[in-house]
């Protein structure tokens, strides 16, 4: 029993009614035949009594599974996490570079790849505070963003960068590629945002929403877009994307916020270009004052090397 570990979590008010098998697999990202794999091998258990797949689940059930341990079996890696880098590690908090494509955690409709159920089945310990679908994330990055995201381990940790997000002394700069030159080059958009009046899968700038403020200043000016430096006050679902937007300067790729799919396609880009590039924050249990720097993935610097190949 070395090699294997017994992880315990509680089935959320949203998969109620599901079978086991499906649950597991939306709520830890991985894929349904990992899931079924584990039950079949009696490795899935619900009040101490193994579990059949086909078993329907309700709010609060426990479930355990017994998991390789970190890095262990191949049919753990097997599932679509390509890309996801650990940048930090201790007992308190997981710093991950996350990739575009993997959700921060499960979601009603998403079946793809999430942190949560990536670092799950890596074998690290997560918080157990708020949410069984979203232990230990304190803060989140869309699925078509990449970039920087620390994740609680413990209590403690949850705790405090709660309370750290809260009182906004965590610093967050993003990297994106808008549409046009803004003008000024450098400045505050202080604009309330909100669900979109009349399309509810968007959001948009509308007087009674929550207050939003982002920072931004120009990197590069290249024809027809600007790379820029974002760094957000706060940190509202889809800030940056509505801000731009909102500007009439919308991210490059995103066709949601209103960008042109010419430019997109001439970019090669299929995703809003966004990057979160730097995360610092105080450590939970030291006090210290701790800062992280994410590359750009691939997609992003191809862009890049677009448009520098084009001013030549």
């Amino acid at each position: 029993m070395s090699d294997r570990e017994l992880r315990s979590l509680s089935i959320p008010e949203g998969l109620t009614g599901e079978r086991i098998d499906a649950a597991l697999s939306r709520l830890l990202g991985l894929s349904r035949n990992v899931i079924v794999g584990l039950i079949e091998a009696g490795e899935v258990s619900k009040d101490g009594k193994a579990a059949g797949k086909s078993l329907k689940v309700s709010t609060d059930d426990q479930i355990e599974i017994l998991m390789p341990a970190a890095k262990g079996e191949a049919k753990l890696t097997a599932t679509p996490i390509d890309g996801l880098e650990v940048v930090y590690d201790d007992e308190y908090v997981i710093v991950i570079n996350k990739p575009v494509g993997i959700a921060a955690h499960p979601s009603p409709g998403w079946q793809g790849a999430t942190v949560v159920g990536a670092i799950f089945a890596a074998g690290y310990q997560l918080a157990t505070s708020g949410a069984a679908e979203r232990q230990g994330v304190v803060h989140r990055l869309d699925v078509g963003t990449s970039g920087l995201m620390v994740v609680a381990k413990n209590e403690i940790a949850y705790s405090n960068l709660k309370d750290q997000f809260r009182d906004r002394t965590v610093s967050k700069v993003y990297h994106a590629l808008v549409q046009g030159h803004i003008d000024p080059t450098t400045g505050t958009i202080d604009a309330p945002i909100d669900r979109h009046p009349r399309e509810d899968y968007r959001f948009a700038v509308v007087a009674n929403g929550k207050p939003s403020i982002t920072h931004y200043k120009t990197l590069e000016v290249f024809p027809a877009v600007s790379l820029m430096e974002i760094e957000l006050e706060t940190g509202r679902t889809h800030q940056i994307r509505v801000h731009f937007s909102a500007l009439h300067h919308p991210l490059v790729g995103d066709l949601t916020y209103g960008a042109d799919p010419s430019i997109a396609q001439r970019l090669q880009i299929s995703r809003p270009w966004l990057h979160a590039k730097e995360l610092a924050f105080n450590h939970p249990a030291t006090g210290e004052r701790i800062s992280f720097n994410a590359q750009y993935p691939a997609d992003l610097t191809r862009s890049l090397s677009l448009l520098a190949d084009n001013q030549r």
